[in-house]
């Protein structure tokens, strides 16, 4: 499990990024972490995995305090940043080297993923895209087993059969002892795998809801002319939005409809999940 608690960051005095922000991000779910350009998005998991340090304010990983940087913590976390910069060595040198500092870590598991995205772990990443590096090291991201798994844009880079077997993977990955925190723009390409939504605005934090009580309290979709509109917009089929939902029969998530809808009023979604969550108490 991950906590933050009234925690402060700022690149300097003109830029502050975060201010007394709290969240929880608890193991067992594959959380998205959604917000605009420049938001913090890259930067609240640099404070998670002790890459930068709160002004002010707690993070804990597991018990762990980031900012102590600590092996026992490193060693069952897993950071994958946007743009991967590794060593010109053999992928699968770096991956044995490497993965010695995990005790999780399986070569044979490494193999498999490198299969199934279509990796050749021989090749040295110079000789790579920037597709085929991204993907070598989710592989080995994946196969060092970690209960902490942060990912920052997974899909960037990456062709359409990959995205699909990285979904895949991801799926089988997950379990209830892990927590999965992923940074993403691309939406629809990870919208099946969340199962908990944080929306960040320049206020903070603007969203934290499960996909169940999102699901449970909205409708996503065609609205009718008698829906309790909250959002809308229009598509080529008609008006399309998220109303409150008053038949008790779940939708699919519309993730992008969703941030549209939050970035517009970023009150009106949570108070709707505070008092469905009231009556059912």
């Amino acid at each position: 499990m991950i906590t933050l608690q009234n925690v402060t960051f700022s690149y300097n005095r003109r830029k502050k990024i975060f201010s007394d922000l709290s969240l929880t991000l608890k193991a067992g779910h594959i959380h998205g972490l959604l917000g605009c350009n420049g938001i913090g998005k890259s930067t609240l998991l640099h404070l998670i995995c002790g890459l930068l340090t709160p002004d002010a304010g707690d993070i804990s990983v597991d018990s762990f305090q980031p900012r102590q940087r600590l092996p026992r913590m490193f060693s069952n976390l897993l950071f994958v940043p946007e743009e991967i910069t590794l060593p010109d060595i053999p992928f699968q040198r770096f991956a044995t080297l490497t993965g010695a500092f995990y005790p999780g870590y399986s070569s044979s598991t490494f193999t498999s993923h490198c299969s199934a995205l279509q990796i050749d772990a021989s090749l040295r990443p110079r000789r790579m895209s920037m597709g085929e590096r991204k993907k070598a090291y989710i592989a080995f991201a994946l196969a060092c087993n970690a209960d902490i798994l942060l990912l920052d844009e997974p899909t960037n880079g990456l062709d359409i059969p990959s995205k699909t077997t990285l979904r895949r993977l991801l799926a089988a990955y997950a379990d209830e002892k892990r927590t999965i925190l992923i940074s993403t723009h691309q939406v629809r390409e990870v919208e099946n795998l969340i199962d908990n939504i944080i929306i960040l605005d320049e206020q903070g934090l603007a969203l934290a809801a499960t996909t169940e009580e999102l699901t449970r309290s909205l409708t996503f979709g065609s609205l009718s002319p008698a829906a309790k509109a909250i959002y809308c917009e229009s598509s080529l089929t008609g008006e399309e939005g998220i109303a409150v939902n008053t038949t008790d029969t779940e939708s699919r998530l519309d993730l992008e409809l969703l941030f549209a809808a939050v970035s517009r009023d970023r009150t009106a979604i949570p108070a709707i999940l505070n008092a469905n969550h009231n009556r059912h108490e």
